[in-house]
């Protein structure tokens, strides 16, 4: 692609079906909850936002990297893909293993939800048939990290086979980002900078900040998202990080720029589900990144998809236009920022 024009955006790594059951309520251990509806999605950061940005309506090329299982799944995936006008050449079929698949319980009053997550054939996806040189693509975007074992791993050069990737991408021309997952893991931390160098823009919420930073941090403390913003910006990723909560979101540049961007005042009523909520404010802003929009914009809209995606159970329902999710958050206007 050398001398060209780059247009479109790659996303690489977790491909998921998400067997969503809505509960009425969370059990303690031992006791019981009631499933009263069921549904199968797309799950997983590269997969949500690809069908966000299809329901966007974005005019560029959507492309899939990831590891798929040779069944039922794997194939209803390659499917759901073509449908929505994403390319899935680079989703490789593994005949020895399942493809990866979540239940999300979402409880019905509150729309929070939890995740039993089985990891399948994205713990074997090392990104190595995917050549950057050939693509067309602007952005590659990688995620999540905590949840791509092959990824998470430390070579013998003390970096992870994920910042290799992001490296090649990077050499390759494109603009490059990462998100990571909230879990427990033991090298949390050293996973989440040792592909900083090789990133330009780092997503994560307050509880994977406080995980990379080593502290607590509460999502509707502004002045400390604030600081944890800015000390992840020097931690080597190479131009910004944006820490988003339900509350609202905060980007730090590494040249010092501070931007926060409240949420859309979301009625409680229509407030269906949390699920993706994260990866469709990471679409947004990528959306806004691709067309060179300015940052302030580019949040604005990145509140304005998750919002939307609050309107479903699934990670990808609720979401409509670009026009439409910005026209939901002039109407019912952004939490303020203190």
């Amino acid at each position: 692609m050398s001398g060209k024009e780059r247009f479109g955006i790659l996303t690489a790594g977790n491909f998921i079906v998400d067997r969503i059951k809505g509960i009425d309520l969370y059990p303690a251990e031992d006791t019981l909850a009631n499933i009263e509806s069921e549904a199968r999605s797309n799950g997983g950061g590269p997969y949500n936002i690809l069908k966000d940005l299809s329901a966007m309506g974005v005019d560029y090329p959507l492309m899939a990297a990831g590891k798929i299982g040779a069944d039922e799944d794997g194939q209803w995936i390659i499917g759901d893909c073509e449908n929505h006008g994403i390319d899935p050449t680079l989703l490789i079929q593994d005949q020895d293993q399942k493809t990866s698949y979540t239940d999300v319980m979402t409880v019905r009053e509150t729309g929070r939800r939890t995740f039993f997550h089985h990891r399948g054939a994205n713990s074997y996806f090392l990104g190595e048939e995917i050549d950057f040189g050939a693509s067309s693509a602007k952005i590659f975007h990688l995620a999540y990290l905590m949840l791509l074992d092959g990824l998470d791993q430390f070579c013998e050069s003390g970096r992870t086979r994920a910042s290799l990737l992001l490296k090649r991408a990077s050499e390759a021309g494109l603009i490059t980002s990462i998100d990571v997952v909230s879990t427990s893991h033991p090298h949390f931390r050293e996973i989440v900078l040792s592909s900083l160098p090789f990133t330009d823009h780092l997503f994560l919420n307050e509880i994977e900040a406080g995980r990379t930073l080593g502290i607590d941090l509460d999502p509707q403390d502004s002045s400390a998202l604030s600081q944890a913003a800015i000390d992840l910006a020097k931690k080597g990723v190479r131009q910004s990080v944006i820490l988003h909560t339900r509350y609202g979101a905060v980007r730090a540049g590494v040249d010092g720029s501070l931007l926060w961007q409240g949420s859309v005042n979301m009625p409680a009523p229509m407030i269906l589900g949390a699920n993706g909520a994260g990866d469709a404010f990471a679409a947004g802003y990528l959306h806004g990144l691709h067309q060179g929009w300015s940052f302030q914009n580019a949040m604005e809209l990145a509140a304005c998809s998750a919002a939307m995606c609050l309107r479903d159970p699934s990670p990808s329902g609720g979401l409509r236009s670009v026009r439409e999710c910005l026209e939901l958050g002039q109407q019912l206007g952004f939490s303020a920022v203190s």
